[in-house]
């Protein structure tokens, strides 16, 4: 399963983005997307959660994990 793959399609699921968005490693979220707001980020932990069968603990959740698309799928391989 590749990994960065996964989280992007779950951030187009999620936030409703185009199908073409493009996601490097560099990329922002918390922030610089309006879509993701607090709602946005429940919604991806749950998604990434199901879809990579890992639990995260409310006290692994901090904004650092949502400064870039590269820090969110590092973050999910440390888990998986």
């Amino acid at each position: 399963m590749n990994t960065a793959a996964t989280v992007k399609e779950i951030l187009i699921d999620v936030l409703q983005l185009s199908s073409d968005t493009e996601f490097d490693e560099d990329t922002a979220l918390l922030g610089a997307i309006p879509e993701f707001d607090s709602m946005a980020v429940v919604t991806v932990l749950t998604s990434i959660e199901d879809t990579f069968g890992i639990e995260i603990d409310d006290d692994e959740i901090s904004a650092d994990i949502f400064e870039t698309f590269g820090s969110l799928c590092s973050f999910v391989e440390e888990k998986v």
